[in-house]
């Protein structure tokens, strides 16, 4: 497996599991796959630690669903991978929101979690 594959595989695990959480609209659940620090950017203001991650969540519609396709990646250390993504967020009733991702995500213990998470809109 090279890196850009290994680095892919980490941030598809930690993804997908988000994916699943926020899908589930469980804000609780979401929040369990960032580190407890971890620094957090949505489309509001941010916060820091795992409270504010399912704040932004639990304010979310319930029907919301997220697409990700993962652009980039790097290797930054042995337990931190940096990926860039392309997030649809879909709605019941309304319009999906497209957003690019970036997310850090660090190896502690016992498995990867999000450790930074920055999403923005262009254009």
């Amino acid at each position: 497996m090279n890196a850009t594959t290994e680095n892919e595989a980490i941030l598809r695990v930690v993804l997908d599991q988000w994916k699943e959480a926020v899908d589930a609209h469980d804000p609780q659940r979401v929040a369990s796959h960032f580190t407890e620090d971890a620094i957090f950017q949505g489309l509001h203001p941010y916060s820091v630690g795992r409270q504010g991650v399912a704040a932004y969540y639990d304010s979310q519609p319930s029907g919301m669903t997220a697409t990700y396709r993962v652009l980039e990646t790097r290797r930054l250390a042995d337990d931190l991978v940096l990926g860039y993504q392309s997030v649809d967020f879909s709605f019941i009733d309304r319009a999906t929101v497209s957003v690019y991702l970036s997310v850090l995500v660090q190896r502690v213990e016992d498995g990867w979690y999000i450790k930074h998470y920055q999403a923005s809109r262009l254009g």
